[in-house]
């Protein structure tokens, strides 16, 4: 199962080796990339520049084969991604809007070029801001069906929306609405809007959207949240009554819990003394690797964060998004959640161990927990090498709780 020796490297690579099961890898490319990579000597420049390489030679390869170039859109949206996520810890860091945009052009080609294609809008959110969606149907014969809100995590990009849930809903005849809260794709990226713990004011406007559809069936809207999503959906279905059924892949309690002992412990509510602490005597510890690491963790949280960090200098105030990533915290809100709810949780969880039993615990409304095992190599947060196990599972779950789709 190892790659790479850097854990965080191999993780990466083995979430982009999974994909081919969807289709958003080839076998062939990411081993070839990884054996690059090794070849080069691996850390965060080799690993961006050889998968940047892949992305660009997708794109860059003509062909006017309509499903070619759909596939290879496909492909290079994720290389991008795996480009995207370790930019700040390479010699380009200023790379990073550009990595998005491309990754992103590549997506939308994708998504226009599937049939049938997706259909694209903005659902305004709040100041102004506008939440970008992406809704997949399985035909257009208008008939309704059952409905999946896909929501992502803290540094997902659409393309993993593809191969953990729009594959499988299409394919059971359920349509899926793709899009980018705050903290993420284009909302941080582009617009700079950051997390914000009121997901309900995410979601909400994203059933109004539905519910205006003659497509979809307003009882059977289901919401899923991968990764930190696992803390934002259960937040929006805790207030959002029209979610009929939840998925939380893990369940997460409190995205805080998730960073090291040692940063979370210099935080005090003097905000002076945390970020003398954090200037003095962390940063100055910090391998490259770390710095970039810590970077990319807090930029979701923080403008300031990301735009130094894309300058290749670190931020120097850690008090203000660490109070941000603290408000996530749901430990008082599950118990409000009244639809279904299964709770996803994986052997060797490196990011929220134990958070997803202990979420599992405090729910009232009707619950299932399901545990992906290492014997059927599914172990790792989100099952990165068994993606088509864990949707087995999830859409085996929402059939049985909503029902079946019509066959496309």
């Amino acid at each position: 199962m190892q790659l790479f020796t850097d854990p965080a490297l191999n993780f990466a690579a083995l979430l982009a080796l999974g994909g081919a099961g969807f289709g958003s890898s080839e076998v062939g490319e990411v081993l070839t990339a990884v054996n690059a990579i090794n070849a080069a000597g691996a850390n965060q420049q080799t690993f961006t520049a050889e998968f940047r390489r892949w992305g660009e030679r997708l794109t860059a390869t003509a062909t006017r084969h309509p499903q070619t170039r759909r596939s290879r859109s496909l492909r290079a949206a994720q290389y991008y991604d795996q480009a995207l996520f370790f930019v700040l810890g390479s010699d380009t860091p200023g790379d990073e809007k550009g990595l998005y945009l491309a990754g992103r052009r590549s997506w939308d080609t994708f998504a226009r070029l599937c049939t049938p294609a997706a259909i694209t809008d903005h659902v305004r959110y709040e100041g102004g801001t506008s939440i970008p969606v992406w809704f997949f149907r399985p035909d257009t014969s208008g008939k309704a069906r059952p409905t999946v809100i896909l929501t992502n995590g803290s540094d997902g990009q659409n393309v993993d929306m593809w191969t953990y849930g729009v594959s499988a809903a299409l394919a059971r005849g359920w349509n899926a609405l793709v899009y980018d809260g705050p903290g993420q794709g284009q909302l941080l990226f582009v617009d700079h809007v950051v997390f914000t713990p009121r997901w309900e004011r995410v979601v909400s406007p994203l059933v109004d959207w539905l519910e205006r559809r003659r497509d979809v069936d307003e009882r059977r809207i289901a919401l899923t949240g991968l990764s930190m999503g696992g803390d934002l959906a259960p937040r929006a279905a805790a207030f959002e009554r029209r979610i009929a059924a939840l998925a939380a892949m893990p369940g997460v309690l409190s995205p805080w819990l998730g960073f090291p002992r040692e940063l979370r412990s210099i935080v005090s509510p003097d905000k002076a003394e945390t970020n003398r602490i954090w200037n003095e005597e962390v940063v100055p510890e910090l391998s490259p690797e770390e710095a970039a690491t810590i970077e990319k963790r807090v930029e979701p949280f923080s403008i300031p964060a990301m735009l130094a960090a894309r300058q290749g200098r670190i931020f120097t105030d850690f008090w203000t998004p660490a109070q941000r990533i603290m408000t996530l915290d749901i430990t008082g809100v599950v118990g409000r959640i009244k639809c279904p709810t299964l709770v996803l949780d994986y052997d060797d969880e490196q990011f929220y161990p134990g958070q997803p039993r202990a979420f599992y615990e405090l729910l009232r409304a009707p619950k299932d927990f399901q545990l992906l095992t290492a014997a059927t190599g599914a172990q790792l947060h989100c099952s990165p090498m068994a993606p088509q196990q864990h949707c087995e599972l999830v859409f085996d779950w929402l059939e049985d709780t909503l029902g079946r789709g019509h066959r496309p």
